[in-house]
């Protein structure tokens, strides 16, 4: 917790107006979050040593008891239905010396009934899968129990599904888990708090770490600012998907397809959200002064729809290609853009300005429900002086940052600016050609981080 400790502190430090209630929100969201979770790291609850590696009955340790792994596995330390985990040597994928294992998220619903819990237990013991950490999540008709499992390396998602069917779990999902889900989830859930009370954009990034693989749209408010859509001011759980009202007045969705909402995942999302609105408005305050080839200083900062005035000048400033080149449609229009393309709900942004304080080159990171896009503009009097490089190499360190698999620009293929940016980053590029149109997509993935020209220690958007 002391990762989670250091970022309230700083939270309380460097970030004006946060009263006391918004901290004590964020522990109130934390509290939602670990209500039904216990970790224990006592060495009392964790299996015996020769018993982590995950091995069939038929295969004991050399050298150890005969009864070593009798009393160990799933049902090691478990006292109640509602919560019980078994400690966690910290490795994610070799459970025992020589022993390959998988770690498992899986998601079962049990009969609300004494005993369902432990039969489920016990049928996981017997093929040595380890319940690394366990949540409830009661419902009308049952129970969900979500666990995170060390599993022998041979069992296959198949295999273990049947396990579980045949000890009682239906709607069974299960998927491939790595060393960040052993964070346990009051941990995790005050980081997500304390980053989003620091960075407005980090809201819809929050959302989708808090609730797992999932898709998030956020619709702007209506004309009059009324809300974009008929979801009351408690917010809407409906299956797969949820919705919740936005701070300035719009409709936040998150889908899911694979896997249903639980009350308890509605209750944190809202959480988060309500704590967002409270805060209000707000950037990180952190900027870089660039020195360009000709001597001039450039500052490179977060902006947000508070910008919204002096990009309209700066648009005022470019040529009509420009202006095409950017939002490949009619210029007059592009003014209208703006208010969607600044807000943090959407993604970040940076600008460039002068010493003056006047606006010279915009870069968007957008979400784009699964996907990320990125988009340059620069005004023509500071073009060809590596500004749209400098900002374009930022958002991308940024995506990296929050683990995007990718990003991917859309322009057209006579923009050869744009292109020569995307090559500079040094990533693998992927061309798509349609009609004029050219979609690059930069891989993110992380021997291709390894290898890339990206900003080294200028987190623009961190205090």
């Amino acid at each position: 917790m002391s990762d989670v400790t250091h970022a309230v502190a700083h939270l309380a430090e460097h970030v004006p107006g946060v009263p006391v209630m918004l901290l004590a929100s964020m522990a109130a969201l934390a509290a939602t979050a670990g209500f039904r979770t216990r970790w224990t790291r006592r060495h009392g609850h964790a299996p015996p040593t020769d018993d982590t590696g995950s091995r069939p009955p038929s295969a004991p340790a050399a050298g150890s008891g005969a009864g070593a792994g009798a009393g160990s596995g799933a049902g090691a330390g478990i006292g109640n239905d509602t919560a019980a985990t078994t400690a966690s040597d910290g490795r994610a994928d070799d459970g025992g010396e020589g022993v390959d294992s998988t770690l498992w998220r899986m998601r079962t619903t049990v009969r609300d009934t004494p005993g369902s819990l432990a039969a489920l237990c016990a049928a996981l013991a017997e093929r040595r899968v380890d319940i690394l950490s366990l949540q409830t999540h009661p419902l009308a008709e049952g129970t969900v129990d979500e666990f995170l499992l060390r599993a022998p390396g041979e069992l296959t998602a198949t295999e273990l599904v049947e396990v579980v069917s045949a000890a009682g779990g239906a709607d069974t999902w299960t998927e491939r888990a790595d060393a960040h889900d052993l964070v346990d989830a009051p941990t995790r859930v005050l980081a997500l708090a304390a980053r989003t009370a620091q960075d407005a954009a980090e809201l819809p990034l929050a959302l989708r770490q808090l609730l797992g693989r999932c898709t998030i749209r956020s619709l702007p408010a209506a004309a009059g600012g009324r809300p974009g859509g008929e979801v009351p001011p408690e917010g809407s759980l409906e299956d797969t998907v949820l919705r919740l009202r936005a701070p300035e007045g719009g409709v936040i969705t998150v889908e899911r397809p694979y896997l249903p909402f639980t009350p308890a995942e509605f209750a944190r999302a809202r959480a988060l959200v309500e704590l967002d609105a409270r805060l209000g408005p707000r950037l990180p305050r952190g900027r870089d002064v660039l020195t360009l080839a000709e001597g001039s200083d450039i500052t490179v900062r977060r902006a947000d729809t508070r910008d919204v005035p002096a990009a309209k000048a700066m648009h005022e400033r470019c040529s009509a290609r420009t202006l095409g080149m950017r939002y490949h449609g009619p210029v007059g229009d592009a003014d209208r853009y703006l208010n969607h393309l600044l807000s943090p709900r959407f993604g970040r942004t940076l600008a460039a300005q002068t010493a003056s304080g006047r606006i010279v080159g915009l870069g968007h990171l957008l979400w784009d429900g699964d996907e990320t896009e990125v988009a340059l503009l620069v005004e023509d009097a500071w073009q060809h002086r590596g500004i749209g490089g400098e900002l374009l190499g930022r958002l991308v360190a940024m995506a990296a940052e929050t683990d995007c698999a990718s990003v991917y620009a859309v322009t057209q293929a006579s923009n050869t600016g744009m292109v020569a940016a995307m090559r500079g980053l040094g990533l693998p590029l992927d061309y798509q050609i349609e009609e004029g149109t050219l979609v690059i997509t930069a891989r993110l993935d992380s021997a291709s981080r390894a290898a890339a020209r990206l900003p080294q220690g200028q987190r623009i958007g961190r205090d």
